[in-house]
């Protein structure tokens, strides 16, 4: 038997079965077979994931750095078992669609609440506001986002929202070096045959992945 390649943790967030998201996600899980890598599925509206920061989550995040066991110990069970997923993970794969120019309240708070201090990062030592990343057998990211929006509007009149808060905001400043967006806009509009050739495309990028 051929050993696995990589372990691969996808986080997903649509309410929707029937979702070109869900057409996605089974793009990536057979994607992900074919190249013999481990699934690792973490499905946010099915967990019943609870987004809001709460005050005990606020207080747990700033007693983060002074006294990590405290502060994981007020956190939810919910994201303390997410943190043994990531901090297993080779490479992360994030499926979502884009709402009102931004990412699902399910996703927003699975990134307030998991991509957490002691997580997925630290912060520098001394006077440095800086962060690096502790999740260490983490290679890279894959963001593979759905919109009607065309893709000039949304990067000249509403500013590349997603780029901007997700892949640099958020994992360009903990320090993860390998991300990729797969954004996939016109969607409502676009053919069945073009929707089609996406997902073969996103199958084929699945089943080669590679650790960088």
């Amino acid at each position: 038997m051929e050993a696995i390649k990589m372990k691969v943790l996808v986080v997903f967030n649509h309410p929707y079965d029937q979702s070109y998201c869900a057409a996605i996600l089974e793009a990536v899980r057979s994607g992900l077979a074919a190249g013999n890598h481990y699934l690792d599925l973490i499905h946010l509206d099915r967990d019943e994931f609870d987004p809001v920061m709460r005050s005990k989550d606020l207080k747990a995040f700033a007693m983060a750095r002074s006294d990590p066991d405290a502060a994981f110990a007020l956190l939810d069970p919910r994201v303390l078992e997410y943190k043994e997923r990531i901090q297993r993970a080779e490479h992360i794969v994030f499926i979502f669609p884009i709402w009102w120019e931004l990412m699902p309240a399910m996703m927003k708070g699975f990134i307030d609440k998991v991509i957490f201090p002691g997580i997925a990062y630290e912060y520098s030592k001394g006077a440095s506001a800086g962060m690096s990343n502790v999740m260490k057998k983490l290679n890279g990211i894959t963001l593979i986002t759905t919109m009607n929006t065309p893709s000039l509007l949304y990067r000249l009149i509403f500013g590349n929202a997603i780029q901007r808060a997700f892949m640099r905001g958020t994992f360009w400043k903990i320090g993860v070096k390998n991300r990729k967006w797969i954004s996939l806009t016109n969607v409502k509009s676009t053919t069945q045959d073009k929707r089609e050739k996406w997902l073969t495309q996103i199958a084929d990028r699945m089943c080669s992945l590679k650790n960088k």
